[in-house]
């Protein structure tokens, strides 16, 4: 079966909304998405790039567009007042279920951005994280442990240099082959090339 890369940080609301799309992707293509969670703010770190937040008029503006994609979407999306979403913890969360090829990776990740770019929770505070993901019915303590095992967060590096490598610079990043396709405004042509 067919399958496309997905690289993803829980901090972007782009790549929630890409992440919102991906069921329709897949419908449409019959390609199957392979997450890459990877750390947004290393891949900013090592190619010089920064949210577009730290431009207040472009932050302002992006907002507002992701927005209208949200509507014509379909789906919810809310500013988050704490952002930024400081998220390596999470980010090795859902490396360390993947590892597992846990079935609760994509319960864990529909939680996870919810509560940030719908709900608009402190995900910054472990006790507000603990909540949240107590109330979704995932173990926190069992996810914590996972997290800060070493193999998880080496996995999670090795993920974010080979983006890197392969010419990441901001997220969502789409891979069909060795075709790049950055943002979630990208999706139809994902989709091309998925029926080319």
């Amino acid at each position: 079966m067919a399958s496309f890369d997905f690289y993803f940080d829980f901090g972007s609301p782009a790549a929630y909304l890409a992440y919102t799309q991906l069921p329709k992707l897949s419908a449409a293509t019959g390609a199957q998405a392979q997450l890459m969670p990877m750390l947004l703010g290393g891949v900013f770190q090592a190619t010089g790039n920064a949210s577009p937040a730290t431009v207040p008029a472009k932050g302002r503006y992006v907002f507002v567009d992701f927005k209208r994609f949200a509507n014509s979407y379909g789906v919810p999306l809310n500013t988050n007042p704490h952002f930024p979403i400081i998220t390596t913890t999470l980010m090795r969360m859902a490396t360390g279920l993947q590892m597992q090829n846990d079935p609760q990776l994509t319960m864990f990740l529909d939680t996870v951005f919810k509560a940030i770019w719908v709900d608009a929770q402190n995900m910054n505070e472990p006790a507000v994280v603990a909540q949240v993901l107590a109330q979704a019915g995932l173990d926190a303590a069992a996810l914590l442990a996972l997290a800060n095992a070493q193999t998880t967060k080496d996995q999670l590096k090795a993920v974010t240099v080979r983006a890197v490598e392969r010419g990441v610079f901001g997220a969502p990043t789409f891979f069909v082959g060795d075709d790049m396709f950055w943002g979630q405004d990208r999706i139809e042509q994902v989709k091309a090339a998925l029926l080319a």
